[in-house]
């Protein structure tokens, strides 16, 4: 009755949508009528932005909500069963969505914080490693030319010792060699360094 009321008085809309509770406007629009949906909108969207923003206290973040609110309206009506009262709904749907918004920024807030954590870290231990590869570098620049190169394939580049040896053209017993051999010389300059 109310939706063919409705219908029929297209030049009355204003009007009728005055007269129209939100509990009946609600039931439209949740059966796909946009006219119904737009008056349930423009009669609510200041009292959906107010609590947001009472809630959150950041208008950009309020205005946020309330245009998210706005969106999720239309699927979220064919679930309002008129059981509370339409604005209780309303409030409802309003508040956990700054709820679900406080809890993301929250969580956004605490990645970015571990991340920048982890990032100091990060470079704190990339400084050390700089460092501690600058003093390789020119220690091995003292060594002598077999001890630096087998260096450089098996720490530089991590390569097993056979394929060093197989690189160098020696065999995988002379790399391990040079290996205990340069370990030894590393850890006197070290020494004598500290």
């Amino acid at each position: 009755m109310i939706r063919l009321m409705y219908r029929t008085s297209l030049n009355g809309m204003e009007g009728l949508e005055a007269r129209l509770s939100d509990n009946a406007l609600a039931e439209m629009a949740a059966q796909g009528d946009g006219q119904a949906f737009s008056s349930l909108l423009e009669r609510h969207y200041d009292r959906i932005f107010r609590i947001a923003l009472r809630f959150c206290g950041v208008r950009e973040d309020a205005e946020d909500i309330a245009q998210d609110v706005c969106i999720s309206l239309a699927s979220a009506l064919r679930g309002y069963r008129g059981e509370a009262g339409f604005t209780t709904w309303l409030y409802r749907i309003v508040v956990n969505r700054v709820r679900d918004a406080q809890r993301k920024a929250s969580t956004s807030e605490r990645v970015h914080r571990d991340y920048g954590e982890v990032e100091t870290m990060r470079r704190g231990e990339q400084a050390a490693l700089d460092a501690d590869l600058a003093w390789l570098q020119e220690t091995l620049e003292g060594l002598g030319e077999d001890l630096r190169e087998t260096a450089i394939l098996v720490i530089g580049e991590g390569l097993p010792h056979a394929e060093a040896g197989e690189i160098l053209g020696i065999g995988e017993s002379t790399v391990s060699w040079r290996m205990h051999k340069l370990k030894g010389q590393l850890k006197a300059i070290a020494e004598q360094q500290a």
